[in-house]
């Protein structure tokens, strides 16, 4: 099975997967307690008022049916308009996924700038301080809460110190790189990198955490095979013996994980836009839960569900790639 084929079958899954997601963010409306109709209307609204709003908004077709439209409106990218604000939400949601993916992103290169040198530090000095302070440094990292630790970032660095905002985005990084690019003007960018900073910190620490520990153990497997010691006794240096051989190797299951992860970026990333007041996809979850604005929600939730399967079938054609077997799986 060639390239092409085997990522055009690994579509195909995630095409299944989307209509799942779509599928489940559709009954939540219906599992969840409280009713539509009470959000929408009035207080004082009266049987007629509540019965027009139920016809207009579809609540009144069998369930069936009203499966069916849906499935009919977000193929012509129709989620429906926010009970609240009676705007669009796939307008509401896309303005604030730029937000989010600028948070995940600087996340997961804080993640891997910090975690591959330490794996690769930790398992080239094994039972060394070096090895010790990386794996006490990464039990940290995975036992503190994201919550927690933006919040004592922020009392330390921002409070306390005054090195960093506490919060806002005051420029997108697509603002920013575009006066980078055409006016040669790089104080958007560095107020992007300053106002990013502790979030990306905050939200990439448990990912660095994870990423160091398979780092290390994966260097270690590759580091104890036979090949290494053949490409050593041509008397090729040890640097390039652990990093052009060693971690090459080492780097395939590390990548599948960077991509099964990304879910739990996400997820941390809620909470940590919470803390920040980061104006991205997971502060409008919440505020939308909050007023039962189910269009928003069950959008929301089927771009991040799209976004997971996307960035793993990436993940799989990188895997692919640094590992042609694959694809004849």
């Amino acid at each position: 099975m060639n390239l092409a084929r085997f990522l055009l079958k690994r579509s195909i899954h995630g095409l299944f997967v989307v209509w799942g997601v779509v599928t489940v963010a559709f009954l939540l409306r219906f599992i969840a307690p409280g009713d539509v109709i009470s959000v929408v209307a009035p207080i004082d609204a009266t049987p007629e008022i509540r019965q027009a709003l139920a016809d207009e908004l579809g609540l009144h077709k069998p369930l069936y049916i009203q499966y069916f439209d849906y499935l009919v409106n977000l193929l012509q990218g129709d989620m429906g308009y926010s009970y609240i604000s009676n705007t669009e939400a796939r307008t509401r949601i896309f303005a604030r996924l730029p937000a989010t993916l600028e948070l995940a992103f600087a996340g997961t290169i804080v993640a891997i700038v910090l975690s591959i040198p330490l794996g690769v530090l930790s398992a080239t000095r094994r039972h060394t301080p070096a090895d010790h302070g990386a794996t006490l440094f990464s039990l940290l990292g995975i036992s503190t809460p994201n919550f927690w630790l933006g919040i004592m970032l922020v009392l330390i660095f921002a409070v306390q110190l005054s090195i960093f905002p506490t919060s806002r985005r005051p420029v997108g990084l697509n603002v920013a790189m575009a006066s980078l690019l055409f006016e040669l003007n790089v104080n958007p960018l560095l107020q992007w990198v300053h106002h990013i900073t502790l979030p990306a910190i905050t939200l990439g620490t448990y990912f660095t955490a994870l990423i160091t520990r398979l780092t290390r153990s994966e260097m270690l497997d590759e580091l104890g095979k036979i090949y290494i010691d053949a490409v050593r006794a041509k008397g090729i240096p040890e640097v390039l013996v652990q990093y052009r051989h060693a971690l090459r190797n080492a780097l395939i299951p590390v990548i599948t994980v960077l991509g099964l992860q990304l879910g739990t970026v996400i997820g941390g990333a809620v909470i940590t836009e919470a803390v920040f007041s980061w104006p991205g996809l997971g502060t409008l979850i919440i505020n939308a839960v909050n007023a039962r604005d189910w269009p928003v929600i069950q959008g929301s939730l089927i771009v991040i569900g799209a976004g997971f399967v996307i960035v793993n079938i990436v993940v799989d054609a990188l895997y692919a790639s640094l590992n042609p077997e694959i694809d004849n799986e």
